[in-house]
This record gives structure tokens, sequence and C-alpha cells, in this order.
């Protein structure tokens, strides 16, 4: 017994010592990705606030099951125990909340309309999730619902039971819904307005539903009352229930669109299914997944670190949605959120650029730079149609986060090559935010005068979160500064931003090393915390915002004495206790927790401010620590789970973040050339970049432990630079990565290494 307890132990600890297994070669990468990733979520604790989206690439509908109660932005919780109905959504967080939605719900037994009493329990056993198609069995209604996606429409199959008490609710929602039931043609049309805001009087989302089985009963609801007489109604909270009598196994079909713009154009949108049957439709949505998932191939990482690679991917190819549609003449269309108009041209939305400025934007430019030019032609639309661009769309102008960060970019994605579409406009755009204060706070620049006067935005003058704005603000500059140049623009104004962008320096305060809050007179604000979030900084404190001079590290590395002082600093951020102080908000934001149980120290990866310092490391001459700590990152904080981010994923902006990290690195200041290095985290990575051109990252002696870089070649040719040039990557090439496990701590510690600062720009 003993002997065999022995050897028991022994099994168990090398089992938890044994390698990781490596994934079979990926020929099928949308099988790879986890839609439930970051779903296991809650308001006190984010691990993604996800939820599954079953649509499109870039899809204007998203269709998930929803186990939240109607309006809760947490719609689809992975401990939940019922689904209350299948929700189309265009919701881009919780946090934003979602418009244009309505639901679907099968039923059996008596006439159900209540979210409550339709709910029905269900198990994740019984839950097949993939981007392109949707299962669940439905144990209360003995009903199995599917769902296959397309852009703007989707097909449902309802497998039924024996009876003759079958029936599909359509819900419109409240806050003003209309529901029309037409038997003649076993068709539901409808329209919803309910949002969270950011759109225009006449808002409405225009839905059609066609049967493939005759309707054998019909109710209308309007504020929770049955009416068995009407066809039609309009009211605050409207919708329908329709009946069936079908055999076991029997399915009802039903194609689904919807339309921003008039119920003849979701009719239209229709097509996009046409006469295709259920699975021609999955087929079809599966491979388009397959093509923008397949432009890049990994090879030689874990299972797990496959799956998180895929899962990520997918998470950055769903916003900026589309907003626009396809007329009767084939005519690109949109709806205009921000003046209510119907015109021509692409529009997009759903994406805050206080997130998605640092990766995921840069990251469409070099594998998607098609789309993004579509989408820069779609911000000019933004800016003509409404007058302003916006910094946070949903689908219109909202009034949260901070900076006006769509200077970076509309200036990165033309300095990276980007045409076709109204530069001018856009560069018109960004002058006027650089000058004035907007409608909303967050939109233009809030406390423009003092910063274009002082050089800052006081601490003082209840202007909130004023350190962080005046980071911001002087990164946008350098952005113009950078777009300026590209344009040719007259001389005084290309200075004129070139200065502005050194107006960080106003708020470093060299007695802490760290940027602070400053008054209005010029003193430093008193008293001082750098582990306070909010107050001066957003999400965040003087820890995470000191970093945010992405266009001038070495500037930032002077102000604190040099290379081996800025190194220490940045070590400090992971040896500091996980303290705070969460007085500013009254109560400990989810932010501030999933900093605090990470066990990284300072170190927050679950928001956005700091996810670029961990590669500054390359501006100092110490890159294997870059190497070190991106390693531990994309090993220890995510995970191809429910509860598989460490905060809010964000809009693609956290999950672009693994993407360009897995390659080998990062672009840690958009709006110039240069991604910096890190180090890769598979032994093969393949781009199939979108001009034809093809880029191989080798690095076949990667391992876990092999996590160090001791040589790079670009082409065949050594490459002792700390970074990598765009213009060079779109040409197509190799990069081999020699790894070890032990950190080279010769290469890349000269100052010609270095990645680009402004201070050392040969201008």
């Amino acid at each position: 017994m003993r002997t065999a307890l022995f050897f028991l132990v022994v099994c168990l600890v090398l089992s938890h010592w044994a390698p990781a297994q490596p994934a079979k070669p990926v020929s099928d990468p949308v099988e790879w990705v986890n839609v439930l990733m970051g779903t296991d979520s809650k308001p006190s604790l984010s691990n993604g606030n996800t939820y599954p989206a079953i649509a499109l690439p870039w899809g204007m509908n998203f269709w998930m099951p929803q186990t939240g109660r109607m309006g809760d932005g947490w719609a689809y919780t992975y401990a939940a125990d019922r689904i209350r109905g299948f929700k189309q959504t265009h919701q881009p967080s919780p946090w934003m909340n979602d418009y244009g939605q309505f639901a679907i719900m099968p039923v059996t037994g008596k006439v159900r309309f209540d979210e409550n009493e339709r709910a029905s329990w269900y198990s994740h056993k019984s839950e097949v999730a993939k981007p392109y198609y949707y299962r669940v069995y439905l144990a209360d209604h003995n009903v199995t619902t599917e769902i296959a996606p397309t852009e703007r429409a989707a097909r449902f199959r309802f497998t039924f039971p024996q009876t003759d008490s079958a029936s599909v609710v359509i819900d419109a929602l409240d806050k003003g819904s209309f529901i029309k039931i037409i038997p003649a043609e076993n068709k539901i049309i409808g329209y919803t307005t309910k949002n969270s805001g950011g759109v225009p009087a006449n808002f409405k989302n225009y839905f059609v539903l066609i049967f493939d089985k005759p309707f054998t009963f019909r109710t209308v609801f309007h504020d929770k009352k049955a009416d068995q007489q009407a066809l039609e109604f309009q009211a605050d909270h409207v919708g329908a229930v329709v009946g069936f009598k079908t055999r076991k196994g029997e399915t009802v079909n039903v194609r689904v669109a919807s339309s921003f713009i008039s119920p003849e154009q979701a009719e239209l949108n229709l097509n996009e299914i046409g006469s295709d049957p259920f699975e021609i439709v999955t087929q079809k949505a599966k491979a388009a997944w397959n093509k923008e998932l397949g432009r890049i191939a990994v090879e030689g990482g874990s299972v797990d670190q496959t799956r998180t690679f895929y899962s990520c991917l997918y998470r950055s190819l769903l916003f900026p949605r589309k907003f626009y549609e396809i007329d009767a003449n084939k005519k690109v269309v949109h709806y205009s959120p921000y003046n209510g108009q119907v015109l021509p041209g692409y529009l997009f939305t759903d994406t805050g650029f206080w997130d998605t400025f640092r990766s995921m934007f840069p990251f469409l430019n070099l594998m998607y730079p098609s789309l993004n030019a579509q989408m820069q032609e779609g911000l000019a639309n933004a800016y003509k149609e409404g007058g302003w661009l916006p910094e946070w769309a949903s689908p219109g102008l909202r009034n949260t986060m901070i900076g006006s960060n769509s200077a970076s970019i509309v200036a990165d994605a033309y300095l990276k090559g980007l045409r076709g579409y109204d530069i001018n406009a856009l560069y018109e755009a960004v002058l006027k935010n650089s000058e004035n204060e907007g409608p909303l706070d967050a939109v233009g620049r809030r406390g423009v005068s003092y910063y274009n006067k002082l050089g800052y935005v006081p601490y003082d003058v209840k202007i909130n979160e004023n350190a962080a704005r005046t980071l911001e603000y002087a990164y946008a500059d350098f952005a113009i500064y950078q777009l300026a140049k590209a344009l040719k623009r007259p001389q005084a104004e290309i200075d004129r931003f070139a200065k502005r962008s050194q107006h960080y320096r106003n708020l470093f305060d060299p007695a802490t090393g760290l940027m602070r809050g400053k008054n209005e007179d010029g003193s430093f604000q008193k008293p001082f915390n750098p582990f306070k979030w909010g107050d001066a900084f957003t999400e965040g404190n003087s820890w995470h915002y000191t970093w945010s001079v992405f266009h001038d590290v070495q500037g930032l590395v002077g102000l604190m004495g040099g290379p081996q002082k800025f190194v220490a600093k940045l070590d400090s951020v992971f040896t500091l206790p996980p303290v705070y102080d969460e007085s500013y908000y009254g109560s400990v934001i989810h932010e501030i927790r999933e900093m605090q149980i990470a066990d990284m120290g300072q170190y927050a990866h679950g928001n956005q401010p700091i996810q670029h310092m961990i590669y500054l490391y390359n501006y100092a001459g110490a890159p294997w620590k870059t190497q070190y700590w991106v390693r531990e990152v994309m090993n220890r904080l995510y995970l191809p789970t429910p509860d598989g981010y460490c905060g809010d994923e964000d809009n693609g902006q956290t999950s672009a973040w693994y993407v360009f990290s897995a390659l080998g690195f990062y672009p840690v200041c958009p709006a110039t050339d240069q991604y910096v290095l890190g180090a890769p985290l598979f032994k093969k990575a393949t781009l199939h970049l979108e001009n034809g051109k093809k880029l191989v990252i080798n690095a076949p002696a990667n391992s876990d432990p092999n996590r160090y870089v001791d040589a790079v070649k670009l082409n065949g040719k050594p490459h002792p630079a700390n970074w990598l040039s765009h213009r060079v990557l779109m040409q197509g090439g190799t990069v081999d990565f020699t790894m070890k496990a032990t950190p080279n701590q010769q290469r890349g510690t000269k100052p010609a290494a270095y990645p680009f600062s402004f201070s050392t720009e040969n201008r």
C-alpha cells in the first residue's frame, strides 16, 4: 500500500511539472476559439466582461444568449443558470450597455411573454458556442435552439417536442417599440428604440422575422398584457407570441434581419441569407471566420496557448462594428447616429479610442489595412455629420473616458500608408479638437485653454483626471505633429505641436520621480499619494500613468535621472505591494481589485494605461526584462477559459496586446513606424499580409524556459535594434529569433539599439 501510494505521489508530481502538450498544426483556426473566454465576470470583478458574440467579423449585428434581466449590461454571465432569450445585441461592453436590441425565445406549454416566466434552465454541458454557430438545450421547454449569423441577419432553428403548444416569443423590449404580425406571410415586423444613449430622437432598429411554418395561434403583448384580437401595437413595451403544433423533433426555422434605416432595408438585409438552409449559413459563417483568423498561423505552442491566441484574435476582429448597410442599388449607406439622416458611405461604431488606440487599431493597420481605410472614411463621415470626432462611439457620441486619442487613430493609419479617404477632413477635425472643448466632456479637449496656455490641465480648477488629460493630450499632439509633417503643413503649425508634445514634462515631480497633478499657480498638488486611484488620473494611479509618454521615452528617462534609475523605477512597479487608495471613487472599483489579486505588485494589466510599460525596458538597456515580463503576463493573466482575462477585454485592446506580444513585438508608440521587440510565444508564426506578402517569425528553440532572446535576424541579416520597422515588415520576409533560457545582457543595451523617442529624433 505504501509503495502504491509513493508511486501515486511521484506520478502526480511528475504530471504537474510535465511540459504542456503541444498543439496540433492549426488548419481550422475558428475551432480553437473559445467565445466564452472572459464571460465569468460581474460588476465587482471583471475576468473580461465579455459575452459570446455569435457574429461575423465586424458584423453589424451580434447574437447572444441572454441570461441577465432586460437592460442589464451583464446580459450573459457564465455563472448564470437560466436563459431568458436570444438577443440581437450591439453592446460593446456592460459599462456602455446596449442599443437597438430585441429578443427571441422558444417556449412550450402555456403562452408566456414575461422574461422571468419564459426563462429556462440550461447547462454549459448542453451548450455549443462558436463564433459562427450557437446551440443550447432549454430544459424547461424541451427545446433546442440553434443560431447561425450573417453580418446583418441570422437563421434560427428551434427543435421542438411533440406538442400543440409550441411557441416563439418576440420581445421588442421597453422604451418604445412596435410589433406587427402578418399571418398570411408567416412574418413579424417591428422596431425597437431601446438604447443607452448616443442616438438622435428618430433612432429605431427595424426588424423582420419570417418563419417556415404557418402560425396556429398568435398574440400581441403590450406592457405585459395579452391582446389576442390585435395584429399590431405600438407602446412602451410590446412583443408577440406565435404558436405551432409540432411533431417530436420537428424544427421551426426563422430568418431574421434588422436595419437602422427602414423596414424595407431590413427585408433587403434578409438577402444575406436568401434561400440558404441553416447548414449553408453556418458553413459560410465559419468560412468567413477562417478567412480572417487564418491570416495568422501559429505553430509550436501548447494547446492552451494556441486556444488563447485564436480566442484573443477573435475578440480583436469584432469591433468597431459595421454600422452601414447595402441599399437596393447596391450602394453603401448608413443611418447617422450623429444627425439622424440616411447618408451615403461607410460608418463604424462601438469602440472607445482611449482603449483601442494602443494596439487594436495598430493591429488593423498591420493585418487589415483596407478595412481600416473604410473605418477612416467612416470617421470622416462622423465628423462631417456631427461636427466632432467621437472618442467613444456607441453608436454616436458618448460621454465617457478622456483624451483626444482620435488623433492617434487618424495619424497612425495615414502614416502607415492607408489612403482613399478624406484625410483633410480628418486633419481639420483633429485640429479642431486641439483648440476646443466639445459638447460633452469626452469630446474635444476638456481644459484645453489651460493646457494650451499653461502646458497642463491644472489640478485645482475642478476638471477631473487632469494629469491624465495632460499626458494624453501631449501624446495626441505628437501624433498631430507627425501627421502635419506628412501632410506638409506650415512649419509654424508643425512646430506648435512639437512644442506641445513636450507638455508631459510639466507634471514630472523630481522629488518622487513620478507624474503628479499640478495647481494653476505652478505648485504640485498636496497631499500626494502615488497609490491613489482616480483624482488626477483615470482608472489608475501615478504608478500607472507616469509611463504614458509613448512618444518620448528617452525624455522620461532623462527626467528620472538616466537609464539605471529608469530601469529601477520600472522594476518597482512589480516589487511594490498592491496597495491602493480608493477614496476618490468611494469604493473599490473592479480595476483596483484586479490589480490587487494579480500578484504583480502595482502592475495593473487589467486596465489600459500601463499595458505598454513592460516594453519600456528596451529604451534603457535592459530588453531581457521586457522578455521576462511579457511571458509572465501571457502565462499568468491570460487563459482560454471563462475567467481568462485579468480585467475588461475592452473591444479588442486587451486581446490585441496578447496577439502582438505572442508574435514578439508591440506598437508602443502609434504614429511612428516602429514596433518594439518583446519575445515571441510560438516556435513559428506566419502572417499572410493583405498585400500578398508573407511574414514568417521563427523561434524554433522557443519553450517555457527558453523565453529570452539571444539574437535576432531580419531576412537573414543580424538585427541589433530593439525594434522592427512597419515598412520593412510589410514587404514580407523572415524574422528569426534565437531563444535561450538565460538572458543576453549584451544585446540591445546600447543607445543605438533603442526605439524612437522624440527627444533623440533627428529633426
